[in-house]
């Protein structure tokens, strides 16, 4: 309401004046604060009377001062307003509007409170018609919901609801399972692929997907992401041809058993051509899939997803979808807010609200680390020095700074495959440390560490843990589309993560693959044999082991550095029924519905 803003600007005006307090002022200055003329602020100041939010005792006369007396404070206006807009779905608006009262924490508390109020399931019925709406925050900003330009989890999460692919991957990560094909062969060489189209599948436009949609999404890949994610799988792709609008084979220049999990990620979601075509760099905002949902708004911060009722694998029992992208601090857990969520993903909970909720442990779990830059030439080339950073680093005093029960220590990508023995740190002995780097030639040189924007906190830990030993670190963050060029080359330790769920085998690989950057000639070498004889081997069992082999090379040399690993959970209410874990450990919107 756009008369509130105009009582916020003329209380804010008088910050010394207490509410209940007359005082002396002209309708001309009140107009001119405003930027109006004198009969508008007149018409104003009775509009404000009438709302009780003051009282204006007018003397007659342009020029003669006139009592006025203030009822309600900026703060209290300034959470109507907001409530407001956030009915209307301006989310951003809301937000600025509540930083403004940079002097009251109160307001923007009651504001939390209010709004967790808003999140979880709700239901809206018109005669007969029941309307099921889930409604979440996520502490992310979304920028595009195109399959080949997602960079985050919360974007990733989306383009699941958004997009499907040729095949689909069991939680497990053990079996490859049909999706949009329905049948696939490859031949004796294991590089020539064919698979077969579901019939009847529509896109969210209406028209039928087609074969030539299929050799389009993956021409698009190559196109518009070169060196992203998975891009060793798909810039392998030398020919496609479509014999009829059910079939596609697919022509690889090498033998790729990684290709099948490949094509179950949402990277490789299929995208309508002509759609796609009409819509240019707009399709990340306007995204068309064939999933279960489809996007019908994404304005001012809020992205609202409808059940689309031609999908081939069932109507979801959800009739819309809406993500809040609030600010993290607008959804900050606290006790009082539990009871207005029916759904939070990575949650931690109290003992006492645990007791009230269901908890399921994600079976992914994101693991830490950081890889040494060797091909720079600098500190970290000494064998001896580099032993005694890895000490410094000390996993025992990080996880006391994270501590919680879902953060634990590591020592392999396989744990359920290795004795993990360090996994539990011994207690830290930093005198000792100290006295090691000293015998090996360090002088308290400053090393620079490396990593992302999202991993500002863990880098911030990492080198309070090395202080202590006499190691000053200098953090570089990087913008994650930029992370894997050469921006990061002048660092001496990258700080990475990665998520160990079904598609390990290939976020590994891309790992390997993005170390062969920084890494020295016969290590370079050691790590593409390693590559190639996974790539080209069928059994998973001797996949795992070859795996597991270039990880013990690594740490033996000091070239990867585990730190923790945290398991993620997801928190539910005895309300939700229907809750299954997909890719990234959130829960399959389409399967969810409410008692």
């Amino acid at each position: 309401m756009k008369i509130r803003r105009h009582y916020l600007t003329i209380r804010r005006s008088y910050p010394n004046i207490q509410e209940h307090s007359p005082f002396e002022v002209t309708t001309q200055e009140l107009a001119n604060l405003l930027e109006c003329t004198h009969r508008n602020m007149v018409l104003l100041l009775k509009r404000m009377q009438q709302e009780e939010w003051l009282v204006w005792e007018p003397k007659r006369g342009r020029g003669n001062r006139s009592a006025l007396t203030f009822l309600m404070s900026k703060e209290e206006v300034a959470l109507l307003e907001a409530q407001e807009m956030m009915h209307k779905q301006d989310l951003h608006a809301a937000l600025e509007l509540l930083q403004q009262i940079d002097d009251s924490p109160i307001v923007r508390d009651q504001f939390q409170e209010w709004l967790s109020g808003q999140f979880g399931f709700h239901s809206e019925v018109q005669g007969k018609r029941r309307t099921d709406i889930l409604r979440f925050p996520l502490p992310q900003t979304i920028y595009s919901l195109d399959p080949a330009a997602i960079h985050y989890t919360g974007e990733s999460h989306l383009v699941y609801q958004l997009f499907d692919g040729l095949v689909r991957i069991d939680p497990r990560g053990e079996q490859i399972l049909p999706h949009l094909a329905h049948a696939w062969e490859v031949d004796t060489s294991r590089t020539r692929w064919t698979f077969y189209l579901r019939k009847g599948i529509l896109f969210h436009h209406g028209r039928e997907l087609d074969s030539s949609d299929v050799k389009f999404s993956l021409e698009r890949l190559k196109q518009l992401a070169p060196l992203g994610l998975y891009s060793w799988v798909y810039s392998a792709i030398v020919a496609m041809d479509t014999p009829d609008d059910t079939t596609i084979r697919i022509q690889l220049a090498q033998p790729n058993e990684a290709f099948l999990a490949f094509l179950a990620t949402n990277r490789a979601s299929i995208v309508p051509q002509d759609a796609c075509i009409a819509s240019g760099e707009h399709f990340g905002s306007k995204p068309i899939g064939t999933g279960p949902f489809r996007l019908t708004g994404n304005e001012q911060g809020v992205w609202i997803l409808e059940a689309f009722a031609a999908y081939f694998q069932g109507r979801a029992f959800l009739d819309r979808v809406e993500i809040w992208t609030v600010a993290e601090e607008a959804t900050r857990e606290n006790q009082a807010e539990l009871q207005s969520f029916q759904i939070m993903h990575n949650a931690r909970l109290s003992d006492m609200a645990a007791e009230r909720w269901q908890q399921v442990r994600q079976s992914g779990m994101t693991c830490k680390f950081i890889t040494v830059n060797e091909q720079k030439d600098g500190l970290l080339a000494n064998p001896a020095i580099l032993a005694q950073v890895n000490r410094a680093i000390e996993r025992s005093e990080l996880l006391k700074l994270l501590s919680g029960d879902v953060i634990e220590g590591v020592n392999s990508f396989w744990p359920e495959w290795t004795e993990d023995l360090q996994s539990v740190p011994m207690a830290a002995d930093f005198e000792s440390i100290k006295q090691g780097l000293a015998d090996s030639g360090y002088q308290g040189e400053a090393l620079v560490l490396a990593t992302i924007p999202q991993y500002a906190a863990d880098a911030e830990m990492i080198r309070q843990v090395c202080a202590r030993s006499g190691i000053p670190l200098t953090i570089s963050l990087i913008p994650a589309e930029q992370f894997k060029g050469s921006a990061r080359m002048s660092a001496d330790l990258l700080l990475f993560a990665v998520m160990l769920d079904e598609h390990r085998e290939l976020r590994l690989i891309d790992l390997y693959k993005s170390m062969q950057q920084h890494a020295l000639p016969n290590v370079h070498d050691k790590l593409e044999q390693g590559i190639r004889a996974i790539l080209s081997e069928p059994d998973r069992m001797r996949r795992t082991a070859t795996f597991i082999d270039i990880e013990e090379q690594l740490k033996t040399r000091n070239s990867l550095l585990f730190l923790y690993r945290k398991h993620l959970k997801t928190a539910f209410h005895p309300s939700v029924r229907g809750i299954s874990l997909e890719s990234l450990g959130w829960v399959r919107f389409r399967d969810i519905w409410f008692t």
